[in-house]
């Protein structure tokens, strides 16, 4: 049983930029693919980022493709999120899920494990 926790969230201004962390419980989350996924109230939630094990694949949607980057850090089980350019249509609940060895099924929520969430809040 993997746990997840993320922080990070917050209030920002649209165009600034936070990082939002993931923080894993177990010695094998380096085994996991790590996705970011974000529910806005009255939405399905949907898939942001992906990254493969060895953190060298990443998959992006196409709403934050160059402005947020997802990293991680499997030394200290941590999975990032960087996000700039923030718009108000970024605002959201945001998860980190962990999965199966298979970027593009996580892509589709095909994970194992989410964490509780964490507000992001943007102002216009």
């Amino acid at each position: 049983q993997v746990q997840l926790v993320e922080s990070g969230g917050g209030l920002v201004q649209a165009g600034g930029s936070l990082r939002l962390s993931c923080a894993g419980s177990e010695r094998t989350f380096s085994t996991y693919t790590m996705g970011w996924f974000r529910q806005a109230p009255g939405k399905e939630r949907e898939f942001v980022a992906a990254i493969s094990r060895s953190g060298v694949g990443t998959y992006y949607a196409d709403s934050v493709k160059g402005r947020f980057t997802i990293s991680r850090d499997n030394a200290k089980n941590t999975v990032y999120l960087q996000m700039s350019s923030l718009k108000p249509e970024d605002a959201a609940v945001y998860y980190c899920a962990a999965g199966p060895n298979n970027i593009v099924a996580v892509s589709t929520g095909k994970v194992d494990y989410w964490g509780q969430g964490t507000q992001v809040t943007v102002s216009s």
